[in-house]
């Protein structure tokens, strides 16, 4: 389901039925939710110091640009155009509501590899430095089957106007957009609208070229995130509140009900809210989206209620976007795109997915998404969809609900939750990102994640999961470093919650922080393997913070195969494992817990404490 009432047209979509709503967990973070509100955005969205483009790759060089505006025309070192009459007459006769699909076939057989070529030859089309005719060309493309379309060298194509909230023809055919030190971006003075829309059918690539500025954001936003986890909350851990007796586990005073109980409760405690704030939620839904007013008139009046009688409730085959979803690339359901050897920089999306929103499917390879912004989830990249990263760089996004980095799904905020889709990000870095809420680097709801020889590091997260954080989610770490993370709650390298699975191999989770519990490892609810990897010098520096290495509790299930867990250190005993009370860690005899600090384990059989 979608976080959004209308179609990706603009127009009215059927409502998504009602599916069961997730508890999610902020243990030990209470004190905290009251310093998130997005009021405070401003230094994290806009941030002043962030590096000019030129210093973003470090693959690419400055040469000289030429810069041209879709207002017609180049500047001295470009080409004059000829105006909007170029893009085949009035701005409304181009448009990407006429989806149509194709059958793709290439890669079949050698025979069709090589009529492929000679295809992609036949169909390449040079595209001067004058957007009206990168516009023209994109229509055509569209008109005949798709084509290559190699765009000038430093050419920096500038939007100023768009149709349907996008600045470009949305991609209905196989097109492939190749450039050299090329930049499309959205001009800073225009109205709010994404660069790129992949439609159904359509097969976008990206070579060598920087996808800019693009932004769906209508208005400030009147929430926190502490507002926008509260229909999961109705069980929130208030340590702070009332600190836990130290002679029992921590937060047995708190301890929530296991999410059978607990996630009816929260879904009540939902529908009360919504009743007692419909006007204010309306207002805030209306405030994030860029549909005309007509059409955001009484969401939730619209929405049917869930039958009583009739049975579980219908869920759709693949999620949907929002209107504001993907600032810079868009993948609607059924769409396909390659972003190659690329830039996504300085996206702002007014809901998820600054860099690129994915829905379909989606590889990214040798690029680089930063200094992105997301209101809702996925500061750099949010994925429902099918995505594949490697060899890339996620740095420096701030997604201000959760998923600093990448977000795979979303939470609940004014409609129902998105499911995760498939997310595998192989040989890559996803380092200084940020959020409010939950998994400062990676955010899986939902969904499946596998890092594998990647490098987390140095993300933040307010709430949860200062590197990692998942909830109803099977996440792999295989050959990866989750590293110097922090969040002032809990999990400051990887919070596993709520019903996951979650296995590490051959893997680091070292020198991360967090303010109450499990600096290295936090695990609720859930069933964690460790094998062949080690937690270490992790620390848990608040004043009730336990468990610097490991902290398992509400029933979940850690092991420990041929992993070290040592030099982790905690305020208050343990500093290297704690496992709370009806809950479980075991350890095979080639597993060492040593020299944490004050103790090494509580209520772990076989360790010396």
């Amino acid at each position: 389901m979608s976080n959004d009432v209308t179609s990706t047209d603009g127009g009215a979509s059927t409502a998504p039925p009602t599916r069961r709503r997730r508890v999610l967990w902020v243990a030990g973070v209470a004190g905290l939710t009251g310093v998130v509100g997005l009021a405070a955005l401003g230094g994290l969205a806009a941030r002043d110091d962030k590096p000019t483009s030129d210093r973003v790759s470090d693959a690419q060089s400055s040469p000289e640009r030429q810069n041209v505006s879709d207002a017609g025309g180049a500047d001295d070192n470009g080409a004059k155009g000829d105006g909007a009459n170029d893009a085949g007459g009035q701005d409304d006769e181009w448009s990407g509501d006429g989806w149509s699909g194709f059958d793709d076939q290439s890669g079949k057989d050698d025979k069709r590899d090589d009529r492929d070529k000679r295809d992609e030859k036949d169909r390449t089309e040079q595209v001067p430095c004058d957007t009206d005719k990168l516009i023209q060309a994109i229509t055509f493309a569209n008109n005949k089957d798709g084509a290559v379309l190699e765009l000038a060298k430093g050419c920096t194509y500038t939007l100023t106007r768009n149709q349907d909230g996008n600045g470009l023809p949305v991609i209905t055919q196989p097109i492939t957009l190749k450039g050299e030190h090329t930049t499309i971006g959205r001009d800073a003075t225009a109205d709010y609208f994404r660069i790129l829309n992949v439609g159904p059918g359509g097969h976008l690539t990206l070579k060598g070229l920087s996808i800019k500025g693009g932004q769906t954001l209508q208005r400030a936003m009147t929430t926190d995130a502490a507002t926008a986890w509260a229909p999961y909350s109705a069980s929130v851990r208030t340590t702070a509140a009332k600190p836990a007796d130290p002679a029992i586990a921590p937060g047995t005073a708190a301890k929530p009900a296991k999410p059978e109980a607990a996630k009816p409760a929260a879904k009540a405690a939902a529908t009360t809210a919504a009743k007692a704030g419909a006007a204010t939620a309306a207002k805030a839904a209306a405030a994030t989206t860029a549909r005309p007013a007509a059409k955001t008139a009484a969401p939730t009046a619209a929405k049917p209620t869930k039958p009583t009688a009739a049975g579980p409730a219908v869920v759709p085959l693949v999620e949907q976007p929002a209107f504001t979803d993907g600032a810079g690339v868009l993948v609607q359901p059924g769409g396909r795109a390659e972003i190659l050897d690329s830039e996504l920089l300085y996206n702002q999306s007014g809901g998820n997915g600054g860099g690129l929103a994915n829905f379909g499917s989606a590889r990214l390879s040798k690029t680089t998404v930063a200094y992105n912004t997301a209101f809702f989830f996925g500061g750099g990249i949010f994925n429902a969809g099918v995505l594949q990263v490697d060899e890339s760089k996620i740095k420096d996004n701030t997604g201000i609900i959760g998923g600093g980095g990448i977000s795979n799904g979303a939470a609940r905020i004014f409609t129902d939750d998105v499911d995760g889709g498939s997310v595998w990000v192989y040989k890559s870095e996803v380092t200084d990102n940020e959020t409010l809420g939950f998994g400062g680097g990676v955010l899986d709801v939902g969904g499946t994640t596998t890092l594998h020889y990647t490098t987390v590091s140095d993300n933040t997260a307010v709430l949860a999961g200062g590197g990692v954080a998942v909830a109803d989610s099977q996440l792999t770490l295989e050959y990866a470093t989750v590293a110097k993370n922090s969040t002032a709650g809990v999990g400051g390298g990887v919070a596993v919650a709520f019903d996951s699975t979650a296995t590490v191999e051959n893997s680091a989770i070292k020198d991360n922080t967090a303010g109450f519990f499990g600096a290295g490892l936090f695990n609720e609810d859930s069933v964690t393997t460790l094998r062949d990897s080690e937690v270490v010098g992790n620390r848990a520096i608040g004043p009730f913070a336990r468990g610097g290495g490991i902290y398992n509790t509400d029933g979940g299930e850690v092991s420990l195969h041929r992993t070290t867990v040592a030099h982790n250190f905690a305020t208050l005993p343990p500093g290297g494992i704690f496992n709370r009370l009806g809950s479980t860690v075991t350890l095979d005899d080639k597993s060492a817990v040593t020299a944490n600090r004050p103790t090494n384990c509580f209520n772990v059989p076989d360790c010396f404490a």
